[in-house]
């Protein structure tokens, strides 16, 4: 339940009894300028990768060990497909550091203590190894705690709080995805060195994403205006990039390079059914 941002091949193994597998899904040729994201959110970001730059001088150098917890946590929230996993595989590209994703699905045990026992394997795993720890769909574990009115919500309970502690002594990285803030439990957000929020793209925002979403070796029909398409349906990125392999394979298909107007929209009209929207 690991992906690397630095393999560029797949491999499966056991560590410490935890089963890994490193994909190349984290891998990107991509950098900074192709994120298309508010500058707010940007600035948010660079404040990670100067922790991940001057961290530890400023703990050992500065004497600050004593005063500031060895660690930083950041909360990336906003809807699906608006830059929180490639924001994280970018910071693992530019700091040189090894993103590990991790599937909260396969570490929550149904049985009493296994949750905190891989928890521990990961967390040891990556101590002292500059790792950047990605949990995605963080509401899975760090979710609001619930009222303790048997035993399995006491060690419900009992698994957020060795989580807490474990986050807190973690000498790197952690960054926790969630669609929605209020999902995250408050113990967890008093915790928070940084929390940044990842909006829906503006019309103008859309609309670079969709000049840049485009292979060089395709052709747009003349009558495609990405201004009007742009300011026309509110899309992520990850959307958007959805409907161009849809119409870029239908193109394929025609044994052209054509991008057809009505393919891009029954792209589009595909995505927004799968929201529960419609044109």
């Amino acid at each position: 339940f690991f992906f690397s941002s630095r393999r560029r091949h797949t491999r499966y193994g056991t560590v410490t009894g935890v089963q890994t597998c490193a994909l190349p899904i984290f891998e990107t040729e991509l950098d900074w300028e192709q994120l298309v994201l508010p500058f707010s959110t940007l600035e948010q970001l660079e404040e990670i990768k100067h922790w991940i730059w001057h961290g530890q001088t400023l703990l050992q150098d500065w004497e600050m060990s004593d005063k500031l917890r060895p660690g930083f946590t950041s909360l990336f929230y906003g809807s699906p497909g608006t830059g929180k996993t490639f924001s994280a595989c970018l910071l693992g590209k530019h700091c040189d550091c090894d993103v590990y994703k991790i599937d909260l699905s396969m570490i929550v045990s149904k049985y009493i203590g296994e949750t905190e026992k891989n928890l521990a394997k990961i967390f040891d795993m990556a101590e002292y190894k500059q790792w950047i720890l990605f949990f995605d769909e963080a509401d899975a574990l760090f979710g609001k705690r619930t009222k303790v009115d048997d035993s399995h919500d006491r060690y419900a309970n009992q698994e957020i709080s060795f989580l807490l502690q474990r986050i807190e002594e973690f000498n790197g990285v952690v960054i926790l995805a969630s669609n929605l803030k209020a999902n995250i439990d408050d113990a967890f957000i008093r915790r928070f060195q940084s929390i940044i929020h990842f909006p829906m793209p503006k019309p103008s925002e859309r609309l670079r994403l969709w000049k840049n979403a485009f292979s060089p070796k395709s052709i747009l029909e003349k009558n495609i205006e990405l201004d009007r398409i742009a300011e026309k349906y509110e899309l992520s990125g990850g959307v958007i990039m959805n409907v161009v392999r849809y119409s870029s394979l239908k193109a394929l298909s025609r044994n052209e390079n054509r991008i057809l107007l009505e393919d891009l929209e029954e792209g589009i009209r595909r995505e927004l059914v799968k929201e529960g929207r419609t044109i």
